[in-house]
This record gives C-alpha cells, sequence and structure tokens, in this order.
C-alpha cells in the first residue's frame, strides 16, 4: 500500500490542531475553578495526578511540569494506588483524575477512598457525563471530536488535549505565583539555566594549591616556574605572596611573551616590572555569568580574571571555566 508520507502526517497535525482550537474555545469556569483552588492549598498539600495507560503517561507529565514550575505535584498510577499508594493522599490534596472514558475500572475503584481521605477529586476526562464526571467535585473537559489516529482508535488528539489543558494549568499557576527564572532555576540546578542563574565566582574559582601567587619582588624565573606548573594562564600578586593578601597585579602569559622581546634583561626582571597593576578584576560573590559577560564584552577579550574580597586575591577564574554558561 503506498501512501504520501508527508501529507498523512500533515493530516495528523491538521485534525490536532482543529481539536485544540475547539478545546480551547470551551475552556470555562471549570478550569478557572481549578487553578484557584491549586493556588488557594496550604503548604502541606500537594497535586495529585492518577491515571492509567496512555493517560497516566500524560499524567505523569503534567505532574512533573507542575512540580519543576513550583507547585507540589506527584504522580500516581491508579493500579498501584489500589495497593498501597493511596498513602501518599492526604486531607486537603487536590487529585486531579484522568480518564478518556470517565469509566476506567481502576481511576473508578479509587475515588470513593480518595474521598474518605479527604482529597478534592477532579476529573479532566472526555465525557463529564461518565462516572468519574458525576462523581467528582470539579470536572474540566478534555474531550475531543476526532482521534488523529486513522483507525479513530488510539488516543492522540485525545492525550494532546490532555496534555496542552496540563500545560495551561501550570502556566497560569505560574504567572499567579509569579514563578520566576531564578525560581525555575532552583528547580533545575542541573540544566543551562540553573548554571547561569545559580552560580557565582565562587562557585568555580581555583583557589588553595590551584591558586597562583607570588610576592612584587619575586624573580621572573621563579614566576615563570609558578606559571607553568599552576597551569591557569597568570600569576596573581600580593603583598603577601601568598592568598588572601592584598592584590598588587597579575602577569599573563601574554606579558611574559611580551617581556621576552627584551631578550638581554629579561632574567633581571621581577614581578612588579611586568605585572598589570590595575587588573580587571571580580568579586567572588558576583555571578559567574557575569564573569563571562566581564571577559567577552571588552575590546581585547580577557581569558583569566583575579578574584578578589575586599580588595584581597581570593581566586582566579578563566574564561575556560565558565564557557558552558553559554
Amino acid at each position: 500500500m503506498e501512501i504520501d508520507i508527508i501529507k498523512e502526517a500533515k493530516n495528523v497535525f491538521d485534525i490536532e490542531i482543529i481539536e485544540l482550537e475547539k478545546l480551547k474555545n470551551k475552556l470555562g469556569d471549570a478550569f478557572q475553578k481549578l487553578v484557584l483552588m491549586i493556588l488557594e492549598l496550604k503548604n502541606n498539600n500537594k497535586v495529585i495526578i492518577t491515571g492509567i495507560g496512555k493517560s497516566g503517561i500524560i499524567g505523569k507529565k503534567i505532574s512533573a511540569t507542575l512540580a519543576s514550575t513550583g507547585t507540589t505535584a506527584v504522580f500516581i498510577n491508579a493500579a498501584e494506588a489500589l495497593h498501597g499508594d493511596l498513602g501518599m493522599v492526604s486531607n486537603g490534596d487536590v487529585v486531579i483524575a484522568i480518564s478518556n472514558s470517565g469509566n476506567s475500572d481502576e481511576v473508578l475503584s479509587i475515588l470513593a477512598p480518595i474521598r474518605k481521605i479527604g482529597g478534592k477529586i477532579v476529573a479532566f476526562t472526555g465525557n463529564p457525563n461518565s462516572t468519574l464526571g458525576k462523581y467528582a467535585q470539579l470536572t474540566v473537559n478534555v474531550g475531543v471530536e476526532k482521534e488523529a489516529c486513522p483507525l479513530g482508535q488510539a488516543p492522540m488528539s485525545s492525550t494532546t488535549a490532555t496534555l496542552v489543558t496540563g500545560d495551561a494549568l501550570a502556566a497560569c499557576l505560574m504567572k499567579l505565583k509569579n514563578f520566576t527564572e531564578n525560581d525555575f532555576a532552583k528547580y533545575h540546578p542541573g540544566g543551562s539555566l540553573g548554571k547561569r542563574l545559580l552560580l557565582h565566582v565562587s562557585d568555580l574559582m581555583h583557589i588553595g594549591d590551584e591558586l597562583p601567587v607570588v610576592r612584587k619582588d619575586e624573580k621572573i624565573e621563579n614566576v615563570l616556574m609558578v606559571l607553568t606548573k599552576k597551569k591557569l594562564g597568570a600569576v596573581c600578586i600580593s603583598d603577601t605572596g601568598l592568598e588572601n593578601g592584598k592584590l598588587l597585579g597579575i602577569i599573563t602569559e601574554g606579558d611574559i611573551r611580551r617581556a621576552l622581546e627584551h631578550k638581554d634583561k629579561f632574567f633581571d626582571y621581577v614581578a612588579s616590572d611586568i605585572m598589570i597593576s590595575t587588573p580587571v578584576t571580580i568579586e567572588k560573590d558576583a555571578m559567574a555569568l557575569d564573569a563571562l559577560h566581564l571577559m567577552e564584552n571588552r575590546k581585547s577579550q580577557i581569558n583569566v580574571l583575579p578574584v578578589v574580597e575586599n580588595g584581597n586575591v581570593t581566586g582566579l577564574i578563566r574564561i575556560h571555566d565558565l564557557i558552558g554558561l553559554r
């Protein structure tokens, strides 16, 4: 059997887009009441999503989205709930039960126990007149008229409709809670946004034995040895020659190369002869992203920065340490 693959694929898009438009137009009071119900939850309460099969898979995603955007939420498989997972439900929790038909046996079997515990049951169903729709305290109609499945059997449009309704729920709650990028980063510390918004210079800078520091009267050959040994591309100059001493300057590999142009007197130099006495610095409590911007946005890109606190050298940070923040 030959088909126009792209045409068939686009047809699925068309059907689901049309069904989403219909769903958008019938969104109403029930959805608004659900948003406010969740917003008014006490600190010890949460949102629980439950379902079975494809609806359960969609429920997991909705739960994950809510949890990562500031609304405490967990997913319970309706079948597992019958065998102990109902212990996750607390009095006052909002329980969103997902069933397109509204007659899934596993979902229906846990409704009475949830109500007895004190959970507030909300139905996400395509059949408001179903057992689930009638039993729930609040029913959000996520029904579609046509599945994108060529047989009209496999849930496609219906699962998409439920998923988008869950996304809309999370987005509205984010707005009402004034959920910011910084809040998002707290829940995603391993993601690129989390790294950009949470990491400070002090989290990435080189300190202690890694830190190259010498006195201003240090002989140039010793400066060169420290530079080579520490392999950070620069040496800090402090009044004590130690970490936490007052920063007096910095010598980079570029400064060494320029000094070597004067071969006849190179080994007569001491650190203060070739150091940059007014280096660009960054505070240890500054955001790591600010350090990256400081290095990249100068006319001549800086590859290494002394890190200071109250004028004292506390570390060194390289552009290489910050590249992952882009």
